[in-house]
């Protein structure tokens, strides 16, 4: 873990909880970004530690956190009746994030996450200024006909979607296609041969330095 990033946890009566990792940048007043993790995995995803420390470099602070579900136990995957607590998480982490921190606020996370980011600010397109969508699970592996897309015409705030080629919960072309449904600016961003999750052996700085380039062009170019 890095050394700096500081436990950031909320445990309010009456509120979803909140609990993760603080990358703080150096300078005030540039932003944030609320980052979150797939079904099976944690706010300690390798992936996940190396975006926020670099975004956390480059002037994004960075809240790497657990959805509740996570929280409540430490192992397996989250159940449909989950979906609900795990928005209102998200939603409670951006809140007190802003409550901190000024400048343009961005939501994302890996697969599962991301998923319930992007149905979250489809419910309330206010929220945030950006998503950014690692791995979108656009459908089951071997299930192209059960599209997960039914918020995508609600979406009105800018997507950035990274997802690797090889990935099984959905194709590049079947994503391009998905993504036809989202009024909002939109852009996918194709990592060479990476599987879902973008786990390459040995290609990790290189997933990192083109998700963070590709997020500081579409959402943070003069």
């Amino acid at each position: 873990m890095n050394s700096e990033a500081k436990p950031f946890v909320d445990e309010t009566p009456g509120e979803a909880p909140v609990r993760g990792f603080l990358h703080r940048a150096g300078k005030a007043g540039d932003g944030f970004l609320v980052l979150t993790h797939g079904a099976g995995g944690n706010c300690h995803a390798p992936l996940l530690v190396a975006l926020a420390e670099k975004f956390a470099t480059l002037g994004l602070t960075v809240l790497r956190c657990d959805l509740p579900y996570r929280q409540r136990r430490p192992r397996g995957a989250p159940s449909p009746s989950d979906v609900k607590t795990d928005q209102a998480g998200l939603q409670r982490a951006v809140t007190l994030m802003k409550a901190q921190f000024t400048g343009p606020a961005f939501l994302g996370g890996s697969s599962y996450g991301g998923r319930q980011a992007s149905m979250l600010v489809a419910s309330e397109p206010s929220l945030v200024e950006g998503l950014l969508l690692l791995s979108y699970p656009l459908h089951p592996p071997g299930r192209p006909a059960q599209l997960r897309t039914a918020h995508f015409p609600s979406l009105q705030t800018p997507v950035l979607f990274v997802s690797g080629t090889k990935d099984a919960f959905g194709s590049i072309e079947e994503l391009e296609a998905a993504m036809k449904l989202i009024p909002a600016r939109k852009k996918l961003v194709a990592i060479p041969g990476a599987p879902h999750g973008l786990s390459q052996k040995g290609k990790q700085d290189e997933v990192v330095e083109s998700v963070v380039r590709e997020f500081e062009t579409f959402f943070r170019a003069k």
